[in-house]
């Protein structure tokens, strides 16, 4: 039986070879588009998953409450030192915890010097927290200060070799030279994966932070990671439920002159397993850059609607040619065939036609699925069998497509009664109600394809709009240069200004905090006379220089000149007396419009004059008595994605100032040649780093353009199934309408009468695609831009667009089936009548 009804399936593909083509070519490319999508966002959900006892593993956040943060994602993955040790002493379901800080050390050897890129200190034995794969070395080779561990790729590079154990290594740190043992390498860690590292020292953390003691005690101080290991069994949440108890007990008032606070009024501390660091809520300091649940989600749903579509191309033709098998089924039916047997034959047809599509689908799967997994900067391999094999998952999705298309076409062609099929030799069966369904279907799938395209051009603008947009500075013709803030640089930063201004192409130069999309974040609090509770302004050092370089507007009062109030700078170390001798004297500041407005100003003039009391210096010295001195225009120094933030800018000659901000005309490549001489000239011993502002703005808006690239190509994808199904019903209904276009042709119809009859047969349900395609992608685009602090209006445009580009495809696609019916010789479909 099953030979039989594989012979006869073969058959009628053989016969109709474009309808066996369009179904198999459409389930093919929905299937392909599943399986990527499918992959990427199992993908994306597989972050260290591959950890040893990762369930009992987390990391510990601050998130600050958005009344209290002026920085982009308050929701931190960072946390203070002082929090691990607190944490411990209250919950002795604490296994152990290990505080970790980013760190780009200058590397000594041969003679030159190199910046290290991902390079972790720890106070602790990293390894007994963090289960890392190891290569060479035992799990205790963190056990001590002054003991490393790198990745088998770093200790290629550095060393040509992975036997390095034993070896040891300087880096240049906090102006100190400190030397370190490598006990361990580490397998490279995979992609999918938070941590980003290649180098783990152990350090001494007290004598690290020894000219910096109150960092270690700081509760506002996030500059490093800590995870702890709970003890099998124990439930993080009841943890998590007694940390606003544990906050109080824990974090003690301060004070700034007769202000009091606290840090626990400010923020809230989670545990986070690390499986969901990536797609948690918490991205801000965040090692690698994470993800959003919801965008993942949304493509695992883009992937679905996908392949519904093609799913839905097979149940149109199956039900279109339903008349040219009904005289098949008649006969069966009176042969004593049953309808049960039917349904099994139409529905094992349609699983061999999911077989053979699947077949194509893999090899689509194999060939686009390496460049994907490049552009999103993944490891996504295809295998069959063993972990993370697809081989089962592939069967399942075949087998399900096979019945799910072929289920209800094999219902509806078993239900033809044989005497009115074979009644006065009819052949044509067509079932009431077939021709509104198969309409409802296209409408869904063109409202999909509608929604795509309309999402795919709101992204697409969006993006476009994200780095193009005003952001109240000059962004064009800047070179930004890092590494100020190395101590090696301390006391050479006025001197490598002066003299970078004077090279050619060069405009105006400045040190700075803060820059293009830095994302440090400095806060302090300012007391205004009459309200008792401080406002939280972001603070950044900055020098004369940097107002012209950077392309700031002033609207009222003027910039930093040489006057000696203008000047915070402090030597350092900070000695007590230049501490107390800054708070007797008080400084000038200038802040930005937004500030002013927050500290109640109406206007930024009326701002000019005051005189307010700022935590610029440590708490036991007191508030800095500060007059604002001028307001400048607000700038959007971070992403359009967050708001922008309220600025005070003080003047200082050394310290607190991270970048160097070139203006220049020309040139950029000779521009960047001479900064980078000079630099190697005047700081031998601090590797140069620099990137232009484009370059910045490009990498800033790289997962939005990411985005909108995907969207854009499953938004191909989705018309191209779509209109396979609509070509597909328009040469069918071409041929089964033969008949009447010739009578009409003799009867006096034209050419464009016939093809505008046909046409309009197929653009109708495309035009009301449009009315359900429009609400639907306007509430989720809505959504999507009311995640940007800056973003585009939502207009008509992007809608009439998509709807427009959808009735031309439709068009398209039938066009030259109408032109070539309606220019039959009427004849040749009337000579047997």
């Amino acid at each position: 039986m099953w030979r039989n009804y594989l012979t006869v399936g073969v058959r009628a593909l053989m016969k109709n070879r474009t309808y066996a083509v369009i179904n198999i070519l459409g389930l093919a490319i929905g299937m392909a588009a599943c399986l990527m999508i499918l992959l990427f966002v199992r993908y994306e959900f597989s972050y260290d998953k591959w950890l040893p006892d990762a369930a009992n593993t987390y990391q510990v956040q601050s998130w600050y409450k958005p009344e209290t943060s002026t920085g982009s994602d308050p929701e931190l993955q960072m946390t203070p030192y002082v929090t691990g040790a607190a944490l411990q002493k209250d919950f002795p379901q604490i296994e152990s915890w290990v505080y970790a800080m980013g760190s780009a050390p200058v590397l000594q050897r041969d003679g030159g010097v190199e910046t290290l890129e991902d390079f972790l200190y720890t106070s602790g034995d990293l390894l007994q927290v963090l289960q890392l794969p190891l290569v060479r070395g035992s799990a205790d080779a963190l056990k001590a200060p002054g003991s490393a561990a790198v990745t088998r790729s770093e200790a290629l590079r550095r060393y040509g070799t992975d036997d390095v154990l034993g070896r040891s290594f300087t880096v240049v740190s906090r102006g100190q030279t400190r030397d370190f043992r490598i006990n361990a390498v580490l397998a490279d860690l995979p992609k999918n994966s938070h941590l980003k590292l290649n180098t783990v020292a152990r350090i001494d953390i007290n004598e690290y932070f020894a000219d910096q003691p109150e960092a270690l005690n700081c509760w506002g101080c996030q500059s490093g990671w800590i995870w702890v290991r709970l003890k099998p069994g124990t439930d993080p949440a009841a943890i998590e439920a007694q940390l606003p108890a544990w906050e109080k007990r824990n974090i003690p008032d301060q004070t700034a002159g007769e202000a009091r606070f606290n840090m626990g009024d400010q923020q809230d501390w989670h545990l986070v397993n690390v499986r969901d660091v990536h797609l948690g809520t918490g991205q801000g300091g965040a090692m690698t850059p994470g993800n959003d649940r919801a965008t993942i989600v949304t493509f695992a749903v883009i992937a679905l609607l996908i392949l519904g579509m093609a799913i839905v191309n097979f149940t149109n033709l199956a039900t279109a040619r339903a008349s040219q098998r009904a005289r098949e089924v008649a006969l069966r039916k009176v042969l004593g065939a049953t309808r049960r047997q039917l349904i099994l034959q139409f529905i094992g047809e349609a699983v061999l036609i999911s077989a053979i599509a699947m077949v194509i689908a893999l090899a689509m799967v194999e060939l686009l699925m390496p460049p994907l997994a490049a552009f999103l900067d993944a490891d996504i391999p295809v295998r069959y069998l063993g972990e993370g094999g697809i081989l089962l998952p592939v069967l399942g999705l075949m087998l399900a497509v096979g019945v799910l298309s072929g289920l209800y076409p094999a219902f509806f062609l078993s239900r033809f009664q044989p005497a009115a099929v074979l009644k006065a030799n009819k052949s044509a069966a067509e079932a009431a109600g077939t021709g509104l369904l198969r309409s409802v279907l296209v409408v869904g799938q063109f409202a999909v394809s509608i929604a795509l395209i309309i999402c795919t051009g709101v992204v697409y603008a969006q993006t476009v709009y994200a780095r193009t947009a005003d952001p109240g500075y000059q962004r064009d013709h800047i070179l930004q240069v890092e590494e100020m803030s190395r101590r090696q640089a301390y006391g050479k930063g006025e001197t490598i200004v002066a003299q970078t201004a004077r090279l050619p192409g060069v405009k105006a130069v400045g040190r700075t905090g803060i820059g293009v999309a830095t994302f440090n974040n400095s806060n302090t609090g300012l007391l205004v006379p009459g309200r008792p509770d401080p406002v939280t302004i972001g603070n950044y050092g900055v020098d004369i220089g940097f107002k012209d370089a950077m392309g700031l507007q002033l609207v009222a009062g003027r910039w930093f000149d040489g006057r000696e109030m203008d000047d915070m700078t402090v030597p350092y170390p900070t000695p007590e007396a230049a501490h107390l001798a800054l708070v007797a004297r008080g400084a000038n500041i200038v802040i930005n419009a937004l500030a002013a407005k927050k500290l109640g100003y109406a206007t930024p003039q009326e701002a000019i004059g005051k005189t307010l009391r700022a935590g610029l210096v440590e708490d036991q010295y007191g508030l800095v008595p500060v007059t604002i001195i001028g307001v400048v225009k607000d700038s959007r120094f971070r992403s359009v994605r967050e708001s922008i933030d309220p600025l005070l800018f003080f003047k200082t000659r050394e310290g607190s100032m991270t970048h160097m901000i070139v203006r220049f005309e020309g040139d950029p490549a000779r521009v960047r040649q001479g900064v980078e001489a000079l630099w190697r000239k005047l700081v031998p011993d601090v590797p140069f780093a620099a990137r232009f502002s484009d370059e910045i703005m490009l990498d800033l808006y790289k997962s939005e353009d990411a985005r909108a690239k995907l969207f854009a190509g499953f938004a191909g994808l989705a018309v191209i199934v779509a209109c396979l199904g609509l070509f597909g019903l328009a040469a069918f209904t071409a041929e089964r309408r033969t008949r009447e276009i010739g009578i009409r042709k003799v009867l006096g119809a034209r050419t464009w009468d016939i093809v505008r009859l046909l046409v309009w047969q197929f653009s109708k349900p495309v035009v009301i695609a449009n009315l359900i395609a429009w609400p639907v992608a306007w509430w989720v685009m809505r959504d999507w831009l009311n995640s940007f602090d800056a973003r585009i209006s939502l207009g008509p445009a992007p809608f009439v667009a998509a709807g427009a580009l959808a009735l031309l495809i439709a068009i398209g696609t039938i066009g030259a089936h109408a032109v070539r019916v309606a220019r039959e010789n009427p004849v040749n479909a009337l000579r047997y009548e």
